[in-house]
């Protein structure tokens, strides 16, 4: 007989627990990497459109494929202009950072009000007034930015809002380059160029309540197992008398949020034609505005907004392969 075994490596992974359903529908950026150079925005926000397939020639030193033609996968995000419609300012306070002033826009988009309750009239000049007094505490700026799903036609009429930062530069720089952007538009090729990585943060999709087997990936039990077969072989020992966290159950899978790293921008275009496929993107349509083409897949279903930040592992960014193909054939039938 050979040895029996009494232990197995446990299944799934239990770093996001408690594994629940997010609040909130739009993607919040939890940190920023550090960036030199001149004072700019560190993320932007656009509209998962699909997925489709390019031909480029491989540039990456070191590569097998280098100097060859390769077929990847790419993701389309369509990414109208963000508004900046506020700011806002943060101080160090017990470790941590506090608001210490927000400035908004004189004239609000109409669709603002879809989102949070407009005021009648802004009175901007408060804002800037309180600024002068604590101008000195301010360590962080960031801009308040509401997405304009109107431009991209996707049957969306309320903007999200997203908190960007700025850095770069010292903090005055960044308050003088803030004040410039308050009320106007910003494109995606105001904040990224071709070629260079960036995180993809986005809520992935919502699969409802699952079993263990899809749940966290155990074995189904033999199919004379009695009760269940698609279930965990014991929920537990007799002490601790209790089921401990670690058991895989049934529960809420998916619709929570996620970060891809070092995706590259393989393309920025204003021109959605070059890459719409015949009959449009299933469940999206054709891209009407500017777009991003990223190298490899994102989080989400169709439509859903992400966020693009400026990537926070550092990976260092080269020149944009050459693009041989993009893929126009029709998706309707996939």
């Amino acid at each position: 007989m050979g040895h029996r075994k009494y232990s197995a490596p446990r299944r799934g992974s239990l770093a996001y627990l408690p594994r629940g359903r997010s609040s909130h529908w739009a993607p919040r950026i939890r940190f920023w990497p550090e960036y030199e150079g001149a004072p700019k925005l560190l993320a932007f926000a656009g509209f998962k459109a699909g997925t489709s397939h390019v031909t480029i020639v491989d540039n990456r030193q070191g590569s097998l494929n280098y100097g060859k033609e390769v077929t990847l996968p790419v993701t389309v995000v369509e990414t109208p202009p963000l508004l900046v419609t506020g700011l806002r300012f943060y101080e160090r306070f017990n470790g941590a950072l506090r608001t210490s002033g927000e400035v908004w826009a004189p004239e609000p988009s109409k669709d603002l009000g879809r989102r949070i309750k407009v005021p009648e009239k802004f009175d901007d000049n408060k804002g800037w007034e309180k600024l002068e007094s604590t101008k000195e505490r301010v360590v962080e700026v960031r801009a308040i930015a509401a997405s304009q799903p109107r431009l991209a036609k996707i049957g969306k009429k309320k903007p999200d809002l997203m908190e960007v930062k700025i850095d770069g530069g010292t903090v005055k720089d960044q308050l003088e380059f803030a004040k410039k952007l308050l009320g106007k538009e910003v494109k995606v090729a105001d904040v990224f160029k071709e070629g260079m990585d960036v995180d993809v943060i986005g809520m992935t999709k919502g699969k409802g309540i699952q079993g263990p087997v899809k749940r966290w990936g155990i074995k189904k039990l033999k199919h004379k197992s009695r009760k269940t077969v698609r279930g965990v072989g014991s929920i537990g020992p007799w002490h601790p008398h209790y089921v401990m966290y670690s058991v895989p159950r049934a529960g809420q899978m998916g619709f929570a949020q996620r970060t891809e790293y070092n995706k590259q921008i393989l393309k920025i275009g204003d021109n959605g034609a070059d890459v719409t496929p015949k009959g449009g993107f299933l469940h999206y349509g054709p891209i009407k505005t500017e777009f991003t083409l990223l190298r490899g897949t994102i989080p989400g279903p169709a439509n859903r907004l992400v966020a693009l930040r400026t990537p926070a592992r550092g990976r260092v960014s080269g020149e944009p392969p050459k693009m041989e193909m993009i893929s126009l054939a029709s998706k309707q039938g996939a």
